[in-house]
């Protein structure tokens, strides 16, 4: 399946990077290169343009889409490594980075990958399929309690004990080990009338749960974004996009406790912690996808972009 990408809130980014020619810049989340590609058409011989990705069919999409661009470089890592992918280039920091956080359409449009309820498949959600627990074997032993929390906090899903206990109930008989099986289940516990009035298919809220808890999605977004924040050089940009509410508040909260600097109480009358603001917020609320850009793309509808500057 040929890795293909439209990369959003392009030109929203490319103007918040404020990209200079002789410029180190990194894309944490390179996918198919449609950032990157940009970001390298605007670089000299003098810059460079770093690309991060854990998925293997990512990294050889984007290499052989940017092996025109001598300033790129791509590194399979998981984005929370940031820190220590700029030590192997040799480097103090960055001018730019850029998150584009969530699974990607390719992901998403590849059912054998397992994302999907559309498509019967092995039911892995991995973005590194090279390792780690897949999807069908974190809900084989996985208690009750512990599934209907990550189905509550990760997919807001108001059946959540309905339908950790449905997929409990399902695995004693046998084991659950396709999309369509975990599906059926999922939709089995939902209550007729509250599905048919969904916009979405009722299944989205618990598959998007499972893979954030796969590939705990949460926890290394904001270690990314908190290693982006100390790597950035004194006026680098930082951007990042997110696409469900539960991304998007890490990085507000992260952005703003960088900019904030104290990390007093707050009834403490004066600052005795001394911390200064490392981030200037250049977003004071998030930038959406125009009209033109929804017609074009729809995926884009969700995306939020938020930029921060390093001071």
């Amino acid at each position: 399946m040929e890795f293909s990408h439209k990369p959003v809130l392009l030109s929203e980014c490319l103007e918040g990077l404020q990209i200079r020619k002789d410029g180190v810049y990194v894309d944490c989340t390179l996918g198919g290169g449609g950032h990157s590609y940009e970001i390298a058409k605007q670089l000299g011989p003098e810059g460079m343009l770093i690309g991060i990705d854990q998925d293997d069919d990512a990294l050889a999409a984007a290499n052989a889409r940017l092996a025109e661009f001598s300033c790129f470089r791509s590194v399979k890592a998981n984005f929370s490594e940031l820190s220590g992918v700029l030590r192997s280039f040799k480097l103090s920091g960055a001018d730019g980075i850029l998150f584009d956080l969530g699974v990607s359409s390719y992901q998403l449009d590849n059912g054998a990958r397992g994302f999907s309820y559309h498509t019967d498949a092995p039911l892995d959600m991995r973005m590194d399929t090279s390792k780690g627990q897949t999807a069908a074997e974190l809900i084989a032993d996985i208690s009750h309690g512990a599934l209907a929390r990550i189905l509550r906090d990760y997919g807001e899903e108001r059946f959540a004990s309905q339908i950790a206990s449905a997929i409990v109930s399902a695995r004693e008989k046998a084991p659950i080990e396709t999309t369509f099986a975990l599906r059926d289940i999922i939709v089995s516990a939902i209550p007729a009338g509250f599905a048919k009035r969904e916009k979405q298919h009722p299944a989205k809220r618990s598959f998007q749960a499972i893979r954030i808890a796969v590939n705990n999605e949460l926890f290394v977004a904001e270690e990314g974004i908190k290693a982006a924040i100390d790597s950035l050089n004194p006026g680098g940009r930082l951007c990042v996009i997110s696409f469900h509410s539960l991304e998007d508040r890490i990085t507000k909260v992260t952005m703003a406790k960088a900019a904030a600097g104290c990390n007093c109480p707050r009834d403490f009358p004066v600052c005795v912690c001394g911390a200064s603001p490392s981030l200037k917020l250049i977003t004071k609320k998030p930038i959406t996808a125009s009209e033109a850009e929804l017609n074009e793309n729809p995926r884009a509808r969700s995306a939020k972009l938020r930029i921060a500057e390093k001071v």
